[in-house]
């Protein structure tokens, strides 16, 4: 048995209920570079990166990892259905042109009002779409370098991230008809009863894969997430690098 005295502060917390202050304290991560990143996560195919994406998906513990792949699969399939229906609809328009003739107003912002969470851009019901430019800003010198125009080539990001929640606003729209809006996951049923749930991956996914296939980018669009944190934290950054790369290496795995 240790000699160390053992420290019982915490056990006579708990006991009295004193409430001790936990400080967090952030990870430090391999730093790397924002093009070296790019290239590996660019060989990863299309449509494997359900890990990553079904990782932030409430729900995900019940989803098993051959179904994880087929919802990523029909979910994509969705996403490029409906920009292809929007382009014989509406013609080859811009990501702002669109947006005007989907009857959506769009603002261009700097950060969020009142939140306390990062977003990149956010679609409010029933026509108004933000896009906030702080974090392309903090990224454009990096975007003009002839090591990432080699990956990504001269992408809008502005236009990408429009174009996501376009898809949120044709789902709303038809969310009587849109896959991501009909194919749910059974929670529990007694008898007759049972309560089904949306998952919100799928939505996600389908967005993404309209940008995609609308914008005509030849790189998976969730690269996006890598550069727009890069501009806030390259620590960050590299943590969600890495977190990609590990999930991927263990849908492999899985397979």
């Amino acid at each position: 048995m240790s000699d160390q005295p053992m420290d019982l502060r915490p056990l006579f917390d708990g006991i009295f209920g004193k409430q001790r202050t936990v400080l967090y304290k952030r990870p430090n991560f391999e730093r790397r570079n924002l093009d070296d990143m790019l290239k590996e996560l660019a060989k990863i195919p299309l449509l494997q990166w359900d890990r990553y994406v079904f990782s932030r998906e409430p729900l995900d513990g019940r989803i098993s990892a051959s179904q994880r792949q087929v919802y990523m699969q029909k979910a994509w399939d969705c996403g490029v259905e409906w920009a292809d229906k929007s382009k014989i609809k509406y013609g080859n328009l811009s990501a702002e042109k669109l947006a005007n003739a989907l009857g959506m107003e769009v603002e261009y912002v700097s950060m969020p009002e009142n939140t306390d969470r990062v977003l990149f851009a956010e679609f409010r019901e029933p026509n108004h779409i933000r896009v906030y430019m702080d974090a392309i800003n903090r990224v454009e010198e990096f975007l003009n370098s002839d090591s990432i125009k080699d990956i990504i080539g001269d992408t809008n990001i502005a236009d990408i991230l429009l174009l996501h929640e376009l898809f949120h606003s044709i789902e709303e729209k038809h969310k009587k008809e849109i896959y991501t809006r009909i194919e749910k996951i059974k929670l529990w049923s007694i008898g007759f009863f049972h309560y089904d749930s949306c998952l919100v991956a799928l939505s996600e996914i389908a967005a993404m894969a309209f940008a995609y296939r609308y914008s005509g980018i030849k790189f998976s669009p969730y690269l996006i997430d890598v550069i727009l944190v890069y501009g806030y934290s390259q620590n960050e950054a590299s943590g969600l690098y890495e977190e990609m790369i590990e999930l991927f290496n263990r849908r492999l795995e899985e397979i």
